[in-house]
């Protein structure tokens, strides 16, 4: 992988998809800022070293989004709802206005590449996981927000839709990248990390969406062909 030459911000950074993001843009020697709630998470997770590039705040609020912006030139946005907790800001908040803030916030302060993590399901308005505060229709709708503000060759968006998300190691299985929201089946949060970072510099993901999962067991020697070119 070529690495990036910009500035990436990461939105729930502290995330668990978040986390392993930080680590291959660590790996690959990309510069990069935290966006967090939580300072103190962010430290404990990353190191001390970390407080210099923190910009804390919340999504929902235009001001500390817009300040954690500032000289950034590219986005990959891992934030999600947790519906199961009645504490917590509804789909509604986080996967559609949140998300939509982001992008046109991104947009207006001079990113050029959004990359954001959706869910396989998407598009599927009788899914299950729609029972719980339409997480997945929220989803689209903050898809659909990415694609208007980010979809011509000096401003692109690359959609990732993950199956299941798994906590263990990356590069096991091969992987199987489709369109269309027709496949089932889960992925390792280390191989998602690895193909947000790639679709920062590969051509083959710019203005596309997909749904991912992971494949046969299948030890990945390189990570060079991530993403399949468009058909014809």
């Amino acid at each position: 992988m070529q690495p990036y030459k910009g500035r990436v911000l990461v939105a729930g950074a502290t995330g668990r998809t978040g986390a392993e993001i930080v680590k291959r843009l660590r790996h690959y020697g990309i510069d990069f800022r935290l966006f967090v709630r939580s300072a103190q998470k962010a430290i404990t997770l990353f190191g001390a070293d970390a407080a210099g590039i923190l910009r804390v705040g919340s999504i929902q609020d235009k001001e500390e989004a817009r300040a954690a912006l500032k000289g950034i030139d590219a986005v990959i946005c891992a934030v999600g709802s947790n519906p199961a907790d009645p504490e917590s800001p509804p789909p509604s908040a986080i996967d559609r206005d949140g998300v939509q803030q982001l992008a046109a916030l991104a947009k207006e302060t001079g990113a050029r590449q959004f990359t954001l993590i959706s869910s396989l399901g998407a598009t599927r308005e009788d899914h299950p996981l729609n029972k719980y505060g339409r997480v997945l229709s929220m989803k689209l709708e903050g898809e659909n927000t990415v694609r208007a503000h980010f979809n011509t060759p000096e401003y692109s968006h690359t959609i990732l839709r993950p199956g299941g998300l798994l906590d263990t190691p990356p590069f096991q299985h091969q992987l199987v990248f489709a369109t269309g929201d027709t496949i089932s089946g889960s992925v390792s949060r280390g191989d998602l990390a690895e193909a947000a970072v790639h679709s920062l510099t590969e051509s083959n993901a710019k203005n596309r969406t997909f749904e991912l999962i992971q494949g046969e067991e299948k030890r990945q020697l390189s990570s060079s062909e991530y993403f399949p070119k468009p058909s014809v």
